[in-house]
């Protein structure tokens, strides 16, 4: 029970990485806020819950719908008065294709849910953080934010934006109790991971759950680390 009494917020909730750490946050006593878009998959989680003893509160929301996070900041401060975890791992791959080919659609989607939904989940939720005791933020990333790989144009640019946003927030708040860091899961058995690589063998992926300590682990407010990209499969391979 590390995380009992701690409230959790964890985008992209309903499956892959964001199911599995609602899972693991409330295995250790954390109550956990649920966002995504699929009421179906919010309540398969929130029965995993209940399952495991614990408790959720479910909010269908689009993380681009910036007025709907504006709106849940605000009912999280009427009813709970603060924020302790907040997971931001919401994402889309968009299309693999050449850069001058995207439809601005897609590019622009790409953008909206990967780097400006964090943005304002930022704006909105940054005031909670600072009222916890140990605020810790955390935000998915990916390996291809630091390297160049063809077609990759529109998630990888949204990755590495999203990298220099976190980055940043995490130097504005180092005098605080508010700790902000970069976690990179690599390579997963996920609905993304088949859109990209729909021939690979699922059998040998690693699975979202064994993520799950690690995000406890950035999650604890013991974490004293601020600023860093964890990679997390290299944690797994240690």
């Amino acid at each position: 029970m590390r995380l009992k009494g701690r409230l959790a917020l964890i985008t992209g909730a309903s499956r892959g990485l964001g199911a599995a750490a609602a899972l693991a946050y409330a295995a250790e006593g954390a109550h956990c806020v649920l966002v995504a878009r699929t009421v179906g998959g919010l309540e398969e989680v929130d029965d995993k819950i209940k399952a495991l003893g614990g408790s959720a509160t479910l909010v269908p929301l689009d993380v681009t719908d910036g007025d709907g996070l504006d709106r849940l900041g605000a009912a999280l401060y009427e009813r709970f008065g603060k924020l302790d975890v907040l997971l931001g791992n919401a994402g889309i791959l968009g299309t693999l294709s050449p850069v001058g080919h995207f439809e601005p659609k897609i590019f622009e989607r790409v953008m909206a849910v990967n780097v400006t939904a964090n943005w304002r989940l930022i704006r909105s939720m940054d005031p909670l953080l600072r009222r916890s005791d140990a605020g810790r933020a955390i935000f998915v990333t990916s390996g291809v934010s630091r390297r160049i790989v063809p077609y990759w144009g529109a998630y990888a640019a949204s990755k590495a934006a999203l990298d220099m946003l976190v980055g940043v927030y995490a130097a504005e708040v180092a005098h605080t109790q508010v700790r902000v860091n970069l976690f990179n899961p690599g390579p997963m058995r996920t609905f993304m991971r088949r859109e990209a690589f729909p021939g690979e063998n699922e059998a040998q992926q690693t699975p979202p759950e064994a993520h799950g300590e690690s995000l406890i682990k950035l999650a604890l407010p013991s974490c004293t680390m601020n600023g860093q990209w964890v990679a997390g499969d290299e944690a797994l391979s240690a």
